[in-house]
């Protein structure tokens, strides 16, 4: 009874430590995924941000630019070294389980030479019958022929389970030495990338010294273009306080603050709504170079910055595209900046700032992943940006929230 209730509790350890594996399989996969999206921003940085050394660029767009790789660089590190905690617990549980199944099969050896010699000692067909003709009636000699039965069935049970675990613990060693074959790779990795974050860290702060005697004209410059760009704003602001005005007139209404919807505009925004996290980019290759709402300056941490959407670097003479159907809600070209365009999809609008060239007009219906227009590239530093946002009526939403995997 001991030995089974030993082989009871390596069973329910056993199948314990298979739902961790499969649970710590299906968390590598993710981590994995995420490692290699990351691998690919890396190398999207490298070609739209870093590709054009010649280019003329400001002391303060070089930290920036640079604090965006760091950025993802260290999330790269983070995803590695979750990869590396995770396989060492599985390297662990599996040495646990080998450990484990090596016992129970001592068990099942030691009990199975027990049986042979057993069956060995009475083996002969003499035996057999005096202990069938022993019997002191008839069940008694039946009963006698079904034990001996599954004598010898369990005897060939035991056998094949012997067998078995031998199988599982060869395919538990070979797993094992995978795994450690993986871990030794990730921090191989992982060394290779701190190193190159040092170096990335150490050129920053090389500029960032560079910096320090600019401080007060830097947070001027940074203020400057926040007050510009809050200018824009509030002009996209009032754009749509008129088409929402124009929509309610037209509809007999009086609000100030939402469009009066036709059926068709209230279908229009709730496949929109339906399509929250699974809208496609707004261009086809870029990177999120500054994230929606009021944070720090990356360089400059003590001037705070506002963003009514995200700013997305990508290649030169790149498109920007709608990023689902609609309608053309206006142009703005506001002075000292490029046009921004502004789409109505219902009660939503997404708007395209920093356009170099526009392809459409006021009106006009567009598609999704429709092109717009060509993306204004820097003359002097190269980088090609796109400033993008969404609206619900008046109200800024953050783009993440809506495009896929941003």
């Amino acid at each position: 009874m001991y030995r089974i209730g030993q082989l009871c509790v390596v069973f329910f350890l056993l199948l314990s430590s298979l739902g961790m594996a499969q649970s710590n399989s299906a968390q590598q996969k993710t981590l994995e995924n995420q490692k290699k999206r990351l691998q690919a921003e890396i190398k999207q940085i490298n070609s739209l941000l870093f590709r054009n050394n010649r280019k003329e660029k400001s002391l303060l767009s070089q930290v920036e630019d640079l604090n965006v790789k760091i950025s993802v660089r260290s999330d790269l590190i983070k995803v590695n070294n979750q990869q590396a905690n995770l396989l060492t617990q599985q390297i662990n549980v599996n040495q646990r389980n080998i450990t484990d199944l090596r016992k129970e099969l001592e068990i099942l050896k030691k009990d199975y030479a027990e049986m042979i010699q057993k069956s060995y000692k009475s083996k002969s067909s003499q035996n057999r019958l005096m202990f069938l003709f022993s019997s002191e009636d008839f069940l008694q000699a039946y009963k006698r022929v079904q034990y001996m039965k599954q004598y010898a069935n369990f005897r060939k049970k035991q056998g094949e389970e012997i067998a078995e675990k031998t199988i599982t613990l060869q395919s538990l060693n070979k797993t094992l030495l995978e795994q450690k074959a993986q871990k030794n790779a990730l921090v191989i990795e992982n060394r290779q990338a701190q190193q190159q974050l040092q170096k990335e860290r150490k050129s920053q702060e090389i500029l960032i010294r560079g910096l320090k005697s600019k401080s007060r004209s830097l947070a001027s410059e940074i203020k400057q273009k926040q007050r510009k760009a809050a200018a824009i704003d509030r002009e996209i602001e009032r754009l749509i306080r008129e088409a929402i005005a124009a929509s309610n007139k037209a509809a007999g209404k009086k609000s100030k603050n939402a469009f009066a919807l036709t059926p068709e505009a209230k279908l229009l925004a709730a496949n929109f709504v339906a399509n929250k996290g699974k809208l496609p980019w707004p261009v086809e290759k870029g990177i999120v170079i500054q994230r929606f709402g009021t944070q720090p300056h990356p360089v400059v941490k003590t001037t705070m910055i506002k963003s009514n959407g995200v700013t997305i670097a990508t290649s030169p003479k790149a498109e920007a595209r709608a990023v689902f159907e609609g309608e053309v809600m206006t142009i703005l070209s506001f002075k000292g900046s490029n046009p921004t365009i502004l789409i109505k999809h219902g009660n939503f609008i997404t708007t395209y700032k920093n356009m170099g060239k526009v392809y459409v007009k006021k009106g006009d219906k567009v598609k999704a992943k429709q092109p717009i227009g060509q993306i204004f590239t820097h003359p002097q530093t190269g980088k090609t940006t796109l400033q993008f946002s969404v609206f619900n009526e008046l109200k800024p939403q953050n783009p993440k929230s809506w495009i896929y995997r941003m």
